[in-house]
């Protein structure tokens, strides 16, 4: 037991300051002057009852630098005032804005299936994610168009983080939040593709088309982001990337209730058998034991069957790596005042993957009033 432990623990340290070096050498990127003859973008918004959220992005997205996009919401069965609210504003909107209301048929995954309409009407030659909640930068789009022309990519992860901390629950989710960014950022800058998040995604429409969007996951709630971004990397293995900018970061809620909580984590928890590829389930099975080694060696310390320095050493091993690397993605994400939080995230975040581990076994939960599997 004791060697496992180590093992582990030794992989998962030596695994978490590669992130951190890689994160410190990744270049932040500059847009520079706007882009008068930039691509042309279709930001595409799937909306669910978020009538007390979607005027603020709409606003955010009237005081772009960058001329050149059009808006699709895609507002699927709102039981609320959401359709009203943007079909007003597409009145009086600087720019062109399209409400797409969509019918309350039985779906396994009604994002993808907002998705997957609205670029059948798109007119952009490139596809920009985001949802109903969040709030985006003046400077959002033109970073993105610029990243693009300077790259090329066929798909651009971009940063997310929550709005300001209002609670010591809020702090806590911004920092397990940048740690699935900062993650996924380092993957792609290893080449090794494992998360993105649907909330500040770019991809090139015709790729889309190209890999036949999201055929062969769309029996699955989840994913709209991740299984397209692994779909794109396998035939472009260079053609995925993180951008890297302050100006691109994209800011959303935290949850304000456990419920709502609860069922978004298992909803991405429940996604990791479904991957293709073998490095995204690779990593949610090492991350699970590498969270599992330091409350079993607590336990053992507790129990008598582990010696106190052998567990407190596991203990460190998860423990100094994570806080390096959670501090540098925290003060890129503007959020410095959550970095006091992070040791007690560590002391609570290994019980919460394998509680949620567990939990994602089980079919089922709730979202947006909605019952899926």
């Amino acid at each position: 037991m004791t060697i496992f432990l180590l093992a582990v623990s030794l992989l998962y340290a030596l695994f978490t300051l590669t992130l951190w070096v890689t994160w410190l050498r990744m270049p932040s990127f500059n847009a520079g002057a706007s882009l008068p003859n930039g691509p042309y973008i279709t930001v595409i918004i799937p909306v669910r009852n978020e009538a007390n959220n979607i005027a603020n992005l709409l606003n955010d997205l009237t005081e772009q630098t960058y001329a050149r996009f059009e808006v699709i919401v895609a507002d699927d069965s709102s039981t609320d005032d959401t359709l009203r609210i943007v079909t007003e504003y597409a009145g009086k909107a600087p720019f062109a804005l399209h409400p797409l209301p969509l019918t309350n048929e039985r779906t396994a995954s009604p994002k993808k299936r907002a998705i997957t309409q609205s670029i059948a009407l798109a007119t952009g030659d490139l596809i920009v994610t985001t949802d109903g909640d969040c709030r985006v930068g003046t400077r959002w789009l033109a970073t993105l168009a610029a990243f693009y022309q300077k790259t090329g990519a066929k798909l651009i992860s971009a940063p997310v983080t929550f709005t300001a901390e209002r609670s010591i629950v809020d702090s806590l989710q911004t920092v397990e939040f940048s740690s699935l960014i900062g993650t996924g950022a380092c993957t792609l800058a290893l080449g090794y593709p494992t998360m993105c998040n649907g909330a500040n995604l770019c991809y090139v429409k015709e790729v889309f088309s190209e890999v036949g969007g999201f055929s062969g996951v769309d029996h699955l709630a989840s994913g709209d982001d991740e299984f397209l971004m692994h779909k794109i990397a396998a035939r472009y293995p260079d053609g995925v990337q993180f951008l890297k900018s302050p100006d691109a970061i994209v800011r959303t809620q935290a949850h304000q209730s456990w419920a709502a909580f609860y069922n978004q984590r298992k909803r991405w928890a429940s996604k990791w058998k479904a991957y293709e590829s073998y490095l995204p389930s690779l990593l949610a099975v090492f991350v699970f034991l590498s969270n599992a080694a330091p409350v079993v060696a607590m336990a053992g310390w507790l129990l008598g069957f582990l010696n106190g320095n052998m567990g407190l050493f596991v203990i460190g091993l998860k423990a100094i790596p994570e806080f390096l690397f959670l501090r540098q993605v925290l003060v890129f994400l503007q959020k410095k005042s959550s970095v006091g939080v992070i040791p007690l995230t560590q002391l609570i975040y290994p019980l919460y993957v394998l509680f949620f581990g567990l939990a994602a076994q089980g079919k089922g939960y709730e979202w947006k009033g909605r019952n899926l599997n």
